[in-house]
């Protein structure tokens, strides 16, 4: 299938490689429009950040859809249809464990942010792209778009649509280039507009 970009080699995460998952995103969102702000504290952010980068991908170990570089330098972490970012007993505790490692106020925005994006997620089955990033030391060699690539090339050989939150527009059009369509705006407490974006099945 044609994704308007050229896959790259990619492979299924396994637990050993959670570490350098985790550093290529703390560096891919650290400036994120929307994720940057969510941990007010630029001295402390990139540790705070990577803890909840930590829980996410560690539990999107549960499903085969954690697709790398073969030397970790891009990630794509997708959820499939019918499957959550975070089991029943993290999602409980979610609120603390934020408190605990970013203080209530980051923990407050965030929860907002995600209760936010979960309320506008469609109801219709499909894979879900909750996380894209690519190593700051390895940006600008076409690996984040690349591993994206041959990941909708395996969503398409199952003919599953996806579905992706857009936190930085500097990236939309990337994504529409990938097949991906607008599909609504959100806007979180602090006006950042968030685009959620749809690619149907093909």
């Amino acid at each position: 299938m044609n994704t308007g970009y050229r896959p790259v080699p990619a492979r299924v995460a396994e637990p050993a490689d959670i570490d350098a998952v985790v550093a290529a995103l703390t560096t891919a969102f650290f400036e994120d429009p929307l994720w940057g702000p969510a941990f007010p504290d630029p001295d402390r952010r990139a540790v705070q950040a990577a803890a909840m980068w930590r829980l996410y991908v560690t539990s999107a170990q549960r499903y085969p859809w954690t697709l790398v570089t073969p030397g970790v330098e891009a990630v794509a972490v997708w959820i499939p249809p019918g499957g959550t970012e975070l089991t029943p007993t993290e999602e409980s505790g979610f609120a603390d464990f934020l408190a605990d490692c970013a203080g209530p106020e980051a923990a407050a925005g965030i929860i907002g942010i995600c209760e936010l994006l979960e309320a506008a997620r469609p109801s219709e089955p499909h894979f879900y792209l909750t996380l894209l990033g690519t190593h700051d030391d390895h940006r600008g060699k076409g690996l984040g778009m690349g591993v994206l690539a041959e990941s909708l090339t395996r969503v398409d050989a199952l003919g599953a649509p996806a579905y992706l939150e857009s936190s930085n527009p500097a990236n939309d059009a990337r994504y529409e280039k990938a097949g991906f369509v607008a599909r609504d705006r959100i806007t979180t407490a602090t006006g950042h507009v968030v685009t959620t974006m749809w690619r149907p099945a093909r």
